[in-house]
């Protein structure tokens, strides 16, 4: 396998703004590919397999762990969700940059195993900040915004082990702010 410095991995906390960040830095280059997770939790209307995710059984993806087919995992709420090896080696091995929307624990098995992957977090401007996108979402109740704000804080401290960190001020800048990094 080569280049695994063609790996970017881009995280931060739930509401920091990556999806909307990641599919504006795709539609911009099309030298960017985004990396589609595997998980067990049942879809969400409106999801499609092989495009919001890989939906499987947790004896498939047990088996794909065992076998070592996935390049990071972990288990949230009761649902594995990880990087399946095959797509990621075949986009990086047709030239394409892959970008890992993951979370912390999965950036950190992809750090220790792919030292010269990029990896960039992304820092809300403030806890109040990142609250108030969570809640204007619409889409969580409060017991679940509560622990995605308890989450968010034991993520910001682990930013500091990131190649870069990036604050979400404004959309437009922060895409500019990833490409110049990408491009150093």
């Amino acid at each position: 396998m080569k280049n695994f410095n063609q790996l970017i991995i881009i995280t931060g906390p739930s509401g920091v703004g990556k999806g909307t960040i990641i599919k504006k830095i795709v539609k911009k280059d099309t030298k960017f590919w985004v990396s589609i997770s595997a998980t067990t939790r049942k879809p969400r209307t409106g999801e499609v397999e092989g495009e919001n995710y890989y939906f499987l059984s947790n004896s498939q993806f047990e088996e794909m762990i065992n076998k070592e087919l996935l390049i990071e995992w972990a288990k949230f709420a009761g649902n594995y969700y990880g990087t399946l090896l095959k797509p990621v080696v075949e986009k990086i091995n047709e030239g394409l940059k892959v970008i890992l929307e993951i979370e912390v624990e999965g950036a950190e098995q992809i750090r220790k195993k792919f030292p010269e992957a990029l990896s960039i977090f992304l820092m809300p401007p403030s806890k109040k900040e990142l609250e108030k996108r969570i809640r204007n979402r619409g889409t969580d109740k409060e017991d679940s915004i509560l622990k995605r704000l308890e989450r968010a804080s034991f993520e910001m401290d682990s930013a500091k082990e990131f190649d870069h960190v990036i604050t979400n001020l404004n959309v437009d800048e922060t895409v500019k702010k990833i490409f110049e990094v990408i491009s150093l």
